[in-house]
């Protein structure tokens, strides 16, 4: 109950920022992969640039499939955007995942019952982006999840200009 009261907590205190920084910048898909549990992820997200000086908010939903699970979260991300002179260019962030899994056991009998469960976390985030051709660019990243986050999650994607 506590850990729940936070993320609330956690996301009011993200929403003004979210809301000041106006219509998102970017949005697209994202891919790949989850250990603990081992899955492949598909989601999408949007992006708010320079919610702060280098900040930026990215939102998030993915759907994780295998392992005999599916795992939908939900993620409140911030990305620090790092200076380098390099055209790709790195971030380093932190974020919150409400995540809501759905489990098939299989009895000896071969009778299958599905447990349903929700569970929060917080997650470190290392990636880095570069422009792709027009206005768009690609990423990369890893998320490593803590407390009922899954351990690890690589993903690359598409950040696509909204406007």
């Amino acid at each position: 109950m506590m850990r729940r009261s936070l993320i609330a907590l956690a996301i009011l205190v993200m929403l003004p920022a979210a809301a000041s920084a106006g219509s998102f910048t970017y949005y697209g898909p994202q891919l790949g992969f989850s250990q603990g549990p081992d899955q492949f992820v598909v989601g999408g997200h949007l992006k708010w640039n320079m919610v702060s000086p280098r900040m930026d908010f990215v939102p998030g939903v993915d759907l994780g499939l295998g392992n005999n699970m599916s795992l939908v979260s939900m993620n409140g991300d911030f990305h620090y955007r790092i200076v380098s002179g390099a055209r790709w260019q790195p971030y380093v962030g932190g974020g919150v995942g409400m995540h809501f899994s759905s489990v098939d056991h299989t009895s000896r009998s071969g009778v299958t019952t599905t447990t349903r469960s929700e569970q929060s976390g917080l997650h470190l985030i290392v990636g880095a982006g570069v422009p792709t051709e027009g206005r768009n660019r690609f990423f990369t990243e890893m998320k490593l999840g803590f407390s009922d986050s899954p351990d690890m999650k690589i993903m690359a994607g598409w950040n696509y200009r909204a406007r």
